[in-house]
């Protein structure tokens, strides 16, 4: 099987789409872990893909693509669920042309959904220990008040792009380039399925793998 996590930043793809595979045998695909994978590994993809990123220019799909279809060759039938790609109709229309040569489609498109002032408080609220790594958000998991570790509160960071400014402006790409490939699985012949994602990991996880039976 091959699923598509389809939601805004913040929605919980990449933390749900890690816990849907481990529970089905499915392998996470993440476009971002391939990047690092290639460059890490000195691939061509990778060496052309960082010729790209050194220019300050985003990388093309047809790069992004190459990768995909390497990834995918590698794993044969293992069924794989995609967090975070496509992002446009463009992609996944290419996506779609690689599956045909694989013999392989997309089956399944799940989209994940929250109100836009719970995705702001989300992203904006997280907070990170750089002594232990642990993350926290002052809204909904808030850090305990003598700190963590030997991190007192006043050195928790606060990532560039997770400034409140920053996450309105994610939210309104997203709408812009990828919201309109709901419409673009919805006539294909994938099964396109909705989840509400403002519950608990648990209740969201329950209802994608009702989504997938």
């Amino acid at each position: 099987m091959i699923v598509i996590l389809l939601g805004p930043p913040g929605v919980g793809k990449g933390t749900q789409g890690k816990l849907l595979c481990e529970r089905n045998g499915l392998h996470h695909l993440s476009t971002g872990d391939l990047l690092r994978a290639a460059r890490r590994e000195g691939t061509s993809l990778g060496k052309e893909a960082q010729a790209f990123m050194d220019a300050g220019k985003l990388v093309p799909d047809e790069v992004i693509l190459g990768m995909v279809a390497e990834k995918l060759t590698e794993l044969g039938d293992t069924g794989v669920v995609f967090d975070g790609f496509p992002r446009t109709v463009a992609q996944a229309e290419g996506l779609k042309n690689l599956l045909v040569k694989l013999g392989r489609q997309v089956d399944r498109v799940v989209v994940l959904s929250a109100a836009d002032d719970i995705l702001v408080k989300r992203i904006a609220g997280r907070r990170s220990c750089p002594d232990c790594g642990m993350i926290f958000n002052v809204y909904f998991n808030p850090p305990p008040a003598d700190g963590c570790g030997d991190c007192d509160l006043s050195q928790l960071t606060h990532r560039a792009d997770d400034q409140e400014e920053t996450v309105v402006t994610r939210l309104e790409v997203y709408r812009r380039q990828t919201a309109p490939l709901i419409d673009f699985y919805e006539t294909s012949e994938a099964e396109v399925r909705h989840v509400d994602g403002d519950q608990s990991v648990e209740a969201v996880q329950g209802a994608l793998q009702a989504a997938l039976g």
